[in-house]
């Protein structure tokens, strides 16, 4: 399978570089598997596209202000760190921009007598840094709130980069199909009799990369942390059993779900292919791991029924994700159809409910 495959052109202007206010006046696709069928909607009226007994799945991964300004102690030369995960309390790994950072390299941060080394130097830009003690103390103070390449304006409100229910601090990007929901609409569909369950999968600037090589197959996915508890585990697999639908709210939930079913069968979400499933359910546990699970077209779907998604990048894993839940012909012409309509695509775009 070519990565070329799921190649689009998307001009520039169709990239929102801002959010829409408020939260759920973004605008709504929404794609009928079964047919291709399309409709136009406006994202507050998700409410009634979601059934009493279904149950709606979130990630609670909070944004870390994980970009940070640093200068070589030996030259004075500029450093960018952008932080992708916490390894122990003060090692992280990184992705550093600047000239010949490499083992060894010593860093400042000016305003601070923080401190830090490179101590192993990792793929392409990426880096393993140690710093001279843990960085929650500093990161309110020199940490910027990282937000995707593809979005130049700054942001004005950072709390507008982070979802109304995030509760778990972790993430080096927001999972962006959940920054259109307001308080209100959840409670609008708790009152509807709707359950609402929790996953965490806490993202990271991976989920940006491009993928280098030309066949699906050879692409080597990243691990991300993901965690689903009991409670949450019980309502999705009750919910299931009654006959409600398992809707994940964006392509980390589905990962999670996804990876939570493999497990439930035994299997390795490294090579869910071999778990060989017979039934089109499966139930989810709880879990607490990292998930390197890659979905593509041809992937055998276990747990998620619908999906809440944005837009996503031409020819990245995510409208890989998507093709292989509602089909890469289906998915390619909503992409057009969204473009006709004037669309806002990327992170802080509209948002498509697939069903």
């Amino acid at each position: 399978m070519n990565v070329s495959d799921f190649d689009y052109d998307l001009p520039e202007h169709f990239i929102a570089q801002h959010p829409a206010e408020p939260r759920d006046s973004s605008r709504l696709m929404v794609l009928r598997r079964d047919t291709g069928a399309i409709e136009h909607r406006v994202f507050r009226e998700i409410v009634e596209l979601i059934h009493p007994g279904d149950v709606v799945v979130l990630n609670t991964t909070r944004v870390i202000p994980a970009r940070l300004r640093a200068i070589k102690a030996e030259t004075g030369g500029s450093v960018e760190v952008l932080l992708l995960r916490q390894l122990d309390e003060t090692r992280w790994r990184a992705l550093v921009g600047g000239r010949r950072v490499n083992a060894g390299t010593r860093l400042r941060f000016d305003g601070s007598d923080l401190t830090a080394e490179v101590t192993e130097a990792l793929d392409d830009s990426e880096r393993v840094v140690r710093f001279s003690e843990p960085l929650e103390a500093h990161l309110s103070r020199l940490g910027e709130m990282p937000l995707p390449p593809y979005i130049h304006a700054r942001a004005s409100d950072p709390e507008r980069y982070q979802t109304v229910y995030n509760r778990e601090t972790g993430s080096a990007a927001a999972p962006t199909a959940g920054l259109h929901f307001t308080p209100e609409l959840l409670v609008a569909l708790r009152d509807k009799g709707v359950h609402l369950a929790y996953c965490t999968l806490h993202i990271g600037l991976d989920t940006f990369q491009p993928v280098r090589v030309e066949q699906v197959e050879q692409h080597r996915i990243h691990s991300e942390r993901s965690i689903l508890l009991p409670d949450d585990a019980r309502v999705i697999n009750e919910a299931k059993l009654a006959g409600g639908r398992i809707i994940a709210v964006g392509t980390t939930v589905t990962r999670s779900l996804e990876t939570a079913g493999i497990l439930s069968a035994g299997g390795d979400p490294a090579r869910p292919e071999v778990v060989g499933d017979v039934c089109a359910w499966r139930p989810v546990i709880a879990f607490e791991r990292d998930t390197n699970l890659f979905i593509y077209p041809g992937y055998q779907w276990r747990v998620v029924d619908a999906m809440i998604t944005n837009f996503h990048l031409p020819r990245s894993t995510l409208l890989m994700m998507i093709s292989a839940f509602a089909g890469r012909e289906t998915v390619l012409k909503a992409y057009e159809v969204a473009k006709q309509e004037g669309y806002r695509f990327f992170s802080f775009g509209d948002a498509m409910f697939i069903e």
